[in-house]
Order: C-alpha cells, then sequence, then structure tokens
C-alpha cells in the first residue's frame, strides 16, 4: 500500500493488497441454483471488429467440446448475441429467478433483446441502470451448472466493463481487434484495463486480418498488414488467431446459423484457452 493511499480504489491503478481486498468486496454471487466454473470476458477497444462474432464462435467451439456452454450478452444497448444464435423465443422465469434461452445446439444464453417485447425497440438508459442490469444478468439468471460462460461486452472501458469486472469473477478476458494502425493503442488500452482490475488476457483475435481471392488463392491485406504478433510479443500474450474476411461469416450470423460454421480458423486458439483454463480437473 502507498504511504499516500486514500483508500479510494476506484481511483487508483495500484495492485496492493488493500486494493485486492477491496476489490474482492464488490464481487457478487451467482444465482443460488447456478454453478459456473469458468468466465471469460471478450472484450474490444472500439466496435466493429467483430466482437460478438468471436464470442459466439467461442462458445460453439465450447459446446462442440462437450462443456456446458453459456453466453452473457453485456452489450445491452446493441445486443446482437440473439440474432447470431437465431432465437426468436423470450427468456421466461418465476419467483425463482430468470431463465436463459437454450439455442439448437444447447447453449444458454440471455440478452436483454430476449427481455424486450421487440428487437428493434432502442435502449435508452443511463450508465448506473445499464451496469445494473448486467449485474442482474449474473444474480438473477438461474444458469444451472455452467462449465464456460462467455461475457460479450461492449467496447471501450466504460461502465458496462467495469461492473463487469467489478462484480463478476472473470477468468480472464479474450481481446478482439483488427489490423488497422490504431490497434496497438487500442488494444493497449483493454490491457491496462485488465491489469488494473487484476483481469488476466487470455488471448488476443485479430478479426478481418486478410482476404483470401477464391481464384488465385492469394491473401490480400485490406486493412493493412497484420501487426498482431508483435502486439501480442509487446504484452507478452501467448495464445493469438488471425481470421480471414469471409461473407460466410456474415451470412451464416445474419441467418442465425452461427451453429453451422465450418471453418476451424479459432479452433487452435480455443482448444489452447480450454487447455490453458484446465476446466477438465474441476469437472
Amino acid at each position: 500500500m502507498s504511504v499516500e493511499c486514500t483508500h479510494d480504489c476506484s481511483s487508483c491503478s495500484a495492485n496492493c493488497g488493500e486494493r485486492e481486498a477491496e476489490q474482492t468486496d464488490f464481487k457478487e454471487k451467482p444465482h443460488k441454483l447456478s454453478h459456473i466454473k469458468k468466465v471469460i470476458a471478450v472484450v474490444s477497444g472500439k466496435g466493429g471488429v467483430g466482437k460478438s462474432l468471436i464470442t459466439s464462435m467461442l462458445a460453439v467451439y465450447a459446446n462442440r467440446e462437450g462443456y456446458k456452454t453459456a453466453v452473457m450478452d453485456a452489450d445491452i444497448t446493441g445486443p446482437s448475441i440473439p440474432k447470431v444464435f437465431g432465437l426468436k423465443d423470450k427468456a421466461d422465469g418465476g419467483p425463482e429467478g430468470i431463465l436463459p434461452v437454450k439455442t439448437k445446439k444447447g447453449i444458454e444464453v440471455m440478452s436483454l433483446n430476449l427481455l424486450l417485447p421487440n428487437d428493434t425497440d432502442p435502449v435508452i438508459w443511463r450508465g448506473p441502470v445499464i451496469g445494473g442490469a448486467v449485474k442482474q444478468f449474473w444474480t438473477d439468471v438461474i444458469w444451472g451448472d455452467v462449465d464456460y460462460m462467455f461475457i460479450d461486452m461492449p467496447p471501450g472501458t466504460g461502465d458496462v466493463p467495469l461492473t463487469v469486472f467489478q462484480s463478476v469473477p472473470v477468468d480472464g478476458i479474450v481481446i478482439v481487434t483488427s489490423p488497422q494502425e490504431l490497434v496497438s493503442m487500442i488494444v493497449e488500452k483493454a490491457v491496462n484495463m485488465a491489469v488494473m482490475m487484476n483481469v488476466p488476457v487470455l488471448g488476443i483475435v485479430e478479426n478481418m486480418s486478410y482476404f483470401k481471392c477464391p481464384d488465385c488463392g492469394n491473401e490480400h491485406y485490406i486493412f493493412g498488414k497484420s501487426k498482431i504478433e508483435e502486439t501480442a510479443a509487446r504484452f507478452n500474450v501467448k495464445n493469438v488467431a488471425k481470421l480471414p474476411i469471409d461473407p460466410n461469416f456474415a451470412s451464416l450470423c445474419d441467418n442465425g446459423l452461427i451453429e453451422l460454421f465450418e471453418r476451424e480458423d479459432l479452433k487452435d486458439f480455443a482448444l489452447k484457452l480450454f487447455e490453458n483454463l484446465k476446466i477438465d480437473e474441476e469437472k
């Protein structure tokens, strides 16, 4: 603890014992009927990089490996997870709590769009209300037994990421980015927030990394040459993946068929992620 410590951890980035104790006090317990082993937050420094796509694909890989899998859509003002999985039913519940909606393959999902009368209804809420809704997705939803929960976070480092990191026992984050020149600065913001909140960075995914021509087979770097290896090395992140621009991804998402994708681009990344978290030892 610093000699100048004011005991106000909200304005301090020091990783001292006092701060860790203070942070632990913020953690909320999940619903009494829920047992969630590992929580992975999928974050991005800015929007439009395919964060929801990566969240969904990682959940599908976990499901295919036989793990009980769940997705919490924490992007309250821009929820897209129900659309990606083709969910039409609304969430139900009773006195005990809210029940998540299951996808065709059995992945449990909770999103604000599963509670709204119409998918296109805007959510015009201020930050504290949005943060409260995310917290309720953790405390009031009856998730049951879950091996891996993936949280689709809104972009940036605002209210919702702070609420999630303070309230939910996140085991690590996956950062999603794109190849533009700004990538290093944007990734650094996400990494620095994770460090401040004592959450490990489990991997970085560069989406839209290149386009592979179906005619000649050459790879074209439309958004600039990939810098993911240099960026990952700078922050000592060992697990990285590069995804190409593929119109098939967009088509599957638009039609709610993400569980049918067959590409293997993320498979090694996902398997290493599961291996590093050692869920098998807890089964």
